[in-house]
């Protein structure tokens, strides 16, 4: 158990699905045996249990029944109130005592009850007098078995706690003005009947005395509780419970101190302490914690297994000091403050003389059994985390009979859908199952996000949801994802342990793209070269192309729904295919479909040493011409919003000098300021219409971009003839936001990733390497920097510079250089503002090492600087 929480001492839960409130606890000597106990009874005696008709809001024990001073139980419903006396009798079987209720009195109520409290109203001896205030703010006022009056409150809109002090002989609520206020019972007795409240204000003065408040104080937020603690006889304190603070107050009204608490209270208790002059406040939240305040000193904290909604301290088997709660749901504790005893002991340790060598020898290998597994499997077993849920997906082949594509931007008539569906199969029981699926804009969804509560084991869903294309422009990729995220429920961890796991599947490209007409012309040409025979291109594109006859279909065109064209022929003597384009950055796609298909088909027909190549000079310029466009959309929003900024200062100073004019009391002119406001009105909705505008074009120019970038990865990879794992740095490096956002752009983010490669495993000498780098990172003046970065990775590659991701830390080696490379002037490296502009791009304690071949490379064909 730990420090802080509370010691149960008996627990019970009452009733079924009932709820409880502050009201609905009482602590007392009820059946007058004068010990707080009945004889015989054991802590988990249930004594007594009646069922009422009516539903019960508060129950009091006091002496509510003329001629006796015994104590009796004072239940209060909605529209009575009951008086019962509660009595035992000894038994003489092993059942034990039998107790009885009795009912003495009943008072049937006018109006709707809210709460009561009870004291020795006017000073009375002997007796105990009951208060209640009703829901339209009536305090009716009953002497035992006889009404004694009812007065209204003034101003009353809802009704507060209420409570009595005894020793200025005053009731005390919180009214819905959140004030404090206190009221005489001698001002309440001589005021005007409740009865003649209909009456006019004449009659009301001439009937009796206006009912006057004796105090008030604003605490500034609703009350949850009022209770009246004596020091002792010439003092007393009333505490008030606020929503977020709670007050001690004193007899006049005034603010002995108040404390503002952490956490949401829910019920508290004031009583004496043992220290003179202070007072003990139990304070519950709704964090599941009872405070223990001495004045505003918090003194102790214990941890309740709930949020108590009432909270007594009472004597309970002559143990004192037993703190009892309840909360909203009926559980009942009795818990005291403590702390467990620390039983363990420390064992003897053997003292024996240790082998170094042969503890250095098992160090080592199990130090090479960890490394063999991190190497072959990694630190998570990934095995059982698949076997908790498969996740598939599966795309239609054909489109959707009814197009689900609204509100598309596409110039063409109808746009088509396609239907994907993905299937979730648990072999476990899995709950808060949540599923998202992600596709590179423009392509939309229909539907992104399933959640399931709960999955039994060897459970199956499946849910379906349609892709369309909603933009005028072609999307980066035609790969989709589905991440699945949920819990596990353990035996040590109910609530279950959070896993992810995901798919990816690949849309069609006829969602984008139609059959068209071949163009023999284009501003952009690629030539992908293999070693294997030319495929017909009916076979690789089947639906582009109507079928031939002699079945050599080499020429193909594709129209794209943005309006691009791209035409793609393949050799009939050679092994090449070209691709080309009036659009630099529409190659890639059917570039990327064009190799994809290539090794399928290649696949099919068992032949596995299938390789594509690229030799034709890198097409860098183009590529260039995309990241100044882009750029040049990302300097004009940051100009407009530099506007927009200024002219909104100027819309608020033109308003503030008109209100000024407008609550002169001398009439002056306007001096053409309401002119003035128009204009600059209307100015600021045009740079806000210019400003989103702005950011469309650069959403598209970060597309385009982005699809120009994979075809630049795409020919490195093939002209280098890089591994799986050196493209996906190659990647990481030149692909590293989804978008762009005002505080981290494209361009800084790739200059700093590629300068930590051209510093790291591709540098040349160990000065290179020696160079700090920023963590900082800002948007720069212009793209020339990043430019000449590019051409100098194209140009450390071609010169034998390769990635490699090792475990051991390894040093960069020497680079040699291959007889016949031109070199590109390299001084931008050299400088020192590059140290101020680049930042690490791989966090992991994995290292980038440089292999140098020995067999020369071809070199970088048109690039320039």
């Amino acid at each position: 158990m730990s420090l802080f929480k509370a010691r149960d001492w008996w627990s019970a839960v009452l009733g079924e699905k009932e709820e409880f409130d502050q009201g609905c606890l009482c602590l007392a000597d009820v059946d007058n045996t004068g010990n707080g106990q009945g004889d015989g009874a054991q802590a988990a005696d249930l004594l007594l249990e009646v069922h009422l008709r009516d539903p019960i809001l508060q129950v009091e024990v006091g002496k509510f029944v003329s001629g006796t001073e015994m104590l009796h139980l004072a239940v209060l419903h909605s529209r009575k109130l009951c008086i019962y006396s509660v009595s035992g009798t000894l038994g003489n079987v092993e059942h034990g005592n039998q107790y009885q209720i009795k009912l003495m009195y009943e008072h049937n109520l006018q109006r709707t009850a809210c709460n009561m409290t009870y004291g020795p109203f006017g000073g009375v001896k002997g007796r105990d007098l009951i208060c209640i205030q009703s829901m339209d703010g009536m305090l009716m006022v009953f002497e035992q078995e006889s009404y004694a009056f009812g007065r209204f409150l003034p101003g009353s809109l809802l009704p507060g706690p209420l409570a009595y002090s005894s020793r200025t002989d005053s009731f005390i609520t919180v009214s819905s003005c959140q004030q404090v206020e206190s009221y005489k019972y001698q001002v309440l007795a001589f005021a005007t009947d409740a009865d003649k409240r209909q009456e006019t204000e004449q009659q009301k003065l001439g009937s009796g005395k206006r009912l006057v408040v004796d105090w008030t104080l604003n605490i500034g937020e609703q009350a949850l509780d009022i209770c009246i603690v004596s020091f002792n006889q010439s003092a007393s304190s009333v505490f008030v419970l606020g929503e977020r603070n709670f007050f001690c107050l004193k007899d006049n009204g005034q603010i002995r101190f108040m404390k503002k608490l952490d956490c949401s209270p829910s019920c508290f208790l004031p009583y004496c302490s043992v220290s003179e002059g202070t007072v003990n406040t139990l304070i519950g939240n709704h964090n599941n914690m009872l405070h223990i305040y001495q004045d505003v000193t918090l003194k102790w904290a214990t941890q309740l297994p709930h949020v108590p909604v009432a909270v007594r301290v009472g004597c309970l088997h002559d143990l004192k000091g037993v703190i009892v709660t309840l909360s909203d749901d009926g559980h009942l504790q009795c818990s005291y403050l403590g702390t467990d005893p620390s039983l363990f002991q420390a064992p003897k340790v053997e003292s024996r003389e240790l082998n170094y060598d042969e503890l250095d020898t098992e160090l080592k290998e199990l130090q090479k059994i960890i490394k063999d597994v991190n190497k072959s499997q990694g630190v998570w077993p990934m095995t059982e985390r698949e076997d908790d849920l498969k996740i598939s997906a599966m795309v239609s082949s054909n489109f959707d009979s009814v197009s689900q594509a609204t509100d598309v931007e596409v110039g063409t008539d109808l746009v088509p859908s396609v239907t994907v569906k993905i299937t979730l199969q648990n072999q476990v029981a899995l709950q808060k199952i949540k599923l998202s699926v992600y596709v590179q804009p423009p392509l939309v969804l229909t539907c992104d996000q399933f959640t399931f509560e709960f999955m039994a084991p060897e459970m199956t869903r499946t849910v379906g949801f349609s892709v369309y294309l909603k933009g005028s422009y072609t999307p980066p990729e035609l790969e989709g994802n589905a991440v699945v995220s949920y819990s596990r429920p353990t035996d040590r961890n109910p609530d279950g342990i959070p896993r992810v796991t995901q798919c990816k599947f690949r849309l069609p490209l006829k969602l984008v793209c139609l059959p068209g007409q071949p163009s023999k012309t284009a501003s952009h040409k690629l030539t992908i070269e293999t070693n294997k025979s030319p495929v017909s291109l009916l076979s690789l594109f089947p639906g582009f192309a109507s079928q031939s006859e002699d079945d050599q279909v080499n020429v193909m065109g594709f129209h794209f729904l943005g309006g691009s064209r791209v035409t793609l022929l393949a050799s009939k003597t050679s092994q090449r295919y070209r691709i080309q384009s009036e659009q630099f950055e529409d190659l890639w796609l059917i570039t990327n479909e064009l190799i994809i298909r290539l090794q399928e088909y290649f696949e099919k027909q068992g032949i596995k040493d299938f390789a594509c190549s690229f030799s034709g000079s890198m097409p860098l310029q183009e590529y260039f011409e995309l990241i100044d466009h882009h750029f040049e959309f990302r300097i004009n929003g940051e100009k407009l919003e530099e506007l927009l900024s200024e002219r909104a200062v100027q819309f608020r100073a033109i308003q503030r000098r008109l209100l000024t004019r407008f609550k002169d009391k001398t009439p002056a002119p306007l001096q053409h300021l309401d002119t003035l406001l128009d204009g600059t009105y209307k100015q600021v909705i045009a740079l806000a219409d210019a400003v989103e505008e702005n950011q469309d074009n650069l959403f598209q120019s970060f597309t385009r971009l982005k699809s120009a970038t994979h075809l630049v990865i795409l020919l490195i990879g093939l002209w280098q003839k890089l591994s799986a794992d050196q493209m996906a740095i190659l990647e990481a490096a030149f692909l590293p936001l989804q978008q762009d956002t005002p505080e981290l752009g494209w361009e800084e983010t790739v200059d700093a990733a590629i300068s930590h490669l051209l510093k790291t495993c591709l540098s040349k000498n160990s000065k290179e390497q020696a160079l700090n780098l920023s963590s900082q990172l800002s948007m720069p003046k212009d793209t020339s920097r990043l430019k000449k970065h590019i051409t100098l990775l194209c140009d450390r590659l071609a010169k034998g510079g390769r990635l490699c991701l090792s475990t051991d830390a390894v040093a960069p080696q020497t680079m040699v250089m291959p007889g016949g490379c031109a070199t590109i002037p390299e001084s931008d490296l050299e400088e020192r503002s590059m140290e101020q502009d680049s930042t690490e791009l791989f966090t992991n304690h994995k290292h980038l090492i440089v292999e140098t071949p020995r067999a020369e490379v071809s070199p970088l064909q048109g690039v320039s600087e």
